[in-house]
């Protein structure tokens, strides 16, 4: 793995492929790793990212928000890359304590990570709302772009299993280890949200939409679940081009693939594809899957097949600058 790039600025968009504004829709790694490519394609300045909270919960007194962690922690440079979460050279002596003391910590915060978590909790608790919290985090870290929750109400994915447990996604996902025998997938917490501040803002004024290579099911979903953000999204009539998180018939890394067949998709590009097709313009997906191209266009969507393994920064700018630039292209089509 590649280390840590520096947080974006300004001088990184000598690659730039579009100053226009951007609008981002993000889950956790799968985004996250994009997203430090997308600084560096577009103005950064005028990136607007929103970012799923449906995976959001309280551990040990402290509000823990994944996503929106890990996307502001890739950007900075910051992020424990070995684990995938958490911040690099953080120290785990309070989980180490708490086990020995006899508390379950299956959820392993960082020192440093459970403080910046805790400070979250305390803050809400004095009013100061999730947004808020968010642009201080990103302004701490100098990050030009902004990043927006999806909602500022409580919004709880659930994962049902076929033994007839009902799991908050945190504990299907850390707890249980993501285990295959999924029967659904709840997001009805969601769908009572109210789109977080600035969200609606972020939409009416987007020029072109990118949709991460996120879980389609419990990242991307629930963003689209709260209430007027789909509805709002296809309203705006800009090109909307999707980057698929399958390769070669599976995720990258997660549960995507147990997800997807729960939810009646094929796990493939072309499933993704087909779960997208009614909102999405363009798609993007993996050169491996090039033989899925006449399939994929065959659901009316122009799309590109090219390398998404996202192994290193170099990698994730192409990326980002091949979905911009087929955007780019349809909203070019459109106005002739």
């Amino acid at each position: 793995m590649s280390p840590n790039p520096s947080p974006p600025t300004l001088t990184d968009a000598s690659e730039c492929v579009f100053d226009g504004r951007i609008l981002a829709l993000a889950g956790g790694v799968g985004a996250a790793r994009l997203l430090r490519g997308l600084v560096r394609a577009v103005d950064p300045t005028k990136l607007d990212v929103i970012v799923n909270t449906g995976d959001d919960r309280v551990f040990y007194g402290a509000f823990v928000s994944p996503d929106l962690d890990i996307v502001t922690y890739t950007l900075a440079g910051a992020v424990d890359m070995t684990r995938g979460f958490g911040l690099e050279g953080d120290r785990y002596d309070l989980m180490d304590r708490l086990e020995a003391l006899g508390h379950e910590t299956w959820f392993r915060l960082g020192d440093r990570d459970f403080a910046h978590c805790l400070h979250r909790k305390l803050r809400m608790d004095e009013g100061v709302g999730l947004a808020a919290l968010a642009d201080e985090l990103r302004r701490e870290h100098a990050l030009p772009c902004r990043l927006l929750p999806m909602t500022e109400d409580p919004a709880p994915t659930r994962v049902q299993l076929d033994d007839g447990r009902d799991l908050h996604f945190e504990e299907y996902l850390v707890r249980e280890r993501s285990p295959a025998n999924v029967s659904g997938v709840d997001l009805s917490a969601a769908k009572a949200a109210k789109p977080g501040p600035g969200v609606l803002d972020a939409i009416a004024n987007a020029e072109v939409v990118i949709v991460c290579p996120s879980n389609p099911i419990v990242s991307i979903g629930p963003i689209l679940a709260v209430p007027g953000v789909r509805e709002a999204i296809e309203a705006r009539g800009v090109p909307i081009v999707a980057i698929s998180p399958i390769i070669g018939g599976a995720p990258v890394k997660g549960p995507a693939d147990h997800l997807l067949r729960a939810s009646g998709c094929d796990v493939s590009a072309l499933g993704v594809a087909t779960l997208y097709r009614d909102w999405i313009d363009g798609f993007v997906f993996d050169e491996v899957d090039q033989v899925l191209l006449p399939a994929i266009e065959a659901l009316g969507l122009h799309a590109i097949a090219t390398p998404s393994l996202m192994k290193d920064i170099g990698v994730a700018t192409a990326l980002s600058a091949t979905a911009v630039e087929l955007a780019l292209s349809l909203r070019s089509a459109e106005a002739r």
